[in-house]
């Protein structure tokens, strides 16, 4: 990403602006809010849909999405019962601020736009819950690219804001994804590959059909074993608070729900990108670069990241009569390689 995105980045890091906290970024992207009317965003459309192609989507279930539970006092829960209590805005609005701010390059127009659309962030950060699990860390990358969406916005191409904008807030939660991700086997045999490639989709297509996806008939549907199924569907399964879309947001049982207050369905969260497609391109990439290490990096790299249960770092120690610190160095030198390598990859 370029400086001006990694200055974004660290005015969020660590924690997750509420919609009264983001004029400091607001402001530092005020350059951007110039000559927004004549600015072309074709470069930037076309390397987010390549970008979209490109990453896995690993467990991006909608139904999924809705089954997440919190506390009250967890953070997820009150910030979003924080946004919740903007109100979307009318079209008449919305068409009224984005003129006022591509014609004007007016701040506060912006950080109204941003702030009606924050809810659109967590609705579309939530459905890729099971591909990171911090949740509150997704909802920040996709404030960022709500904020960039606005800032690049042009009305004269005929998208609705939030159609745009969905694309940017994807692009950055799986950029963030890609160069955060911890490998993990998933597994070596072709039923456990069948699985991970097919399991979700299988459930969701079940659910959908308002079927139950009992392990036993997802083994039949998918012509593997219960045992293997129930394996996979653990390994699976985000951990950890959970939040449910359909939880209350008030004390007393009228309450409205996040989901309630969520974005009309017309938002597209593209079905068609391509599971098993995308995770084969990621697939062969990490050969190639596997491939390119020396042989003690390549067997270190393999056994920390590339296990399902990694040897202690004092065990690979011992195997090659070094220090615990010096695995560990080496350990985060071919993490940091691997994204390197990667981002010059995708560009």
């Amino acid at each position: 990403m370029s400086s001006k995105n990694d200055k974004d980045r660290k005015t969020l890091e660590g924690e997750v602006l509420g919609p009264e906290e983001q004029n400091e970024v607001f402001e530092e992207l005020d350059e951007e809010f110039s000559g927004l009317a004549s600015e072309s965003d074709q470069t930037e459309e076309e390397q987010i849909e390549a970008l979209e192609t490109l990453l896995p989507t690993i467990g991006t279930s909608k139904d999924l999405a809705k089954t997440q539970q919190v506390k009250p006092h967890d953070p997820l829960y009150q910030y979003i019962k924080e946004i919740s209590q903007y109100k979307l805005l009318e079209r008449d609005e919305e068409e009224r601020l984005i003129k006022q701010l591509t014609e004007t390059g007016d701040i506060e127009a912006a950080k109204k736009l941003v702030v009606a659309n924050l809810r659109l962030v967590v609705k579309i950060a939530m459905e890729y819950r099971n591909a990171y699990k911090n949740i509150m860390d997704l909802i920040q990358e996709g404030n960022i690219g709500l904020m960039k969406a606005v800032s690049k916005y042009n009305p004269e191409k005929g998208a609705k804001l939030s159609y745009y904008a969905s694309w940017w807030i994807k692009s950055y939660i799986l950029k963030f994804i890609l160069d955060n991700f911890r490998l993990i086997k998933i597994g070596t045999t072709a039923e456990q590959k069948k699985l991970f490639y097919n399991l979700m989709r299988e459930k969701e297509r079940l659910m959908n059909q308002g079927i139950e996806p009992e392990h036993k008939l997802l083994s039949e549907n998918l012509g593997v074993s219960e045992k293997a199924v129930k394996e996979m569907d653990l390994r699976l399964s985000s951990s950890g608070a959970e939040m449910s879309l359909d939880q209350k947001l008030g004390e007393d049982s009228g309450s409205a729900s996040f989901l309630d207050t969520l974005p009309g369905s017309d938002i597209p969260i593209d079905d068609n990108l391509g599971h098993l497609e995308s995770l084969e391109i990621l697939e062969d990439q990490l050969k190639n670069f596997i491939e390119e290490l020396k042989p003690r990096d390549k067997e270190i790299f393999k056994k920390r990241l590339l296990s399902e249960v990694p040897p202690s770092l004092q065990s690979i120690a011992d195997d090659y009569g070094v220090s615990r610190e010096r695995i560990r160095q080496i350990e985060a030198r071919l993490i940091e390689k691997l994204k390197v390598y990667m981002s010059d990859y995708l560009g």
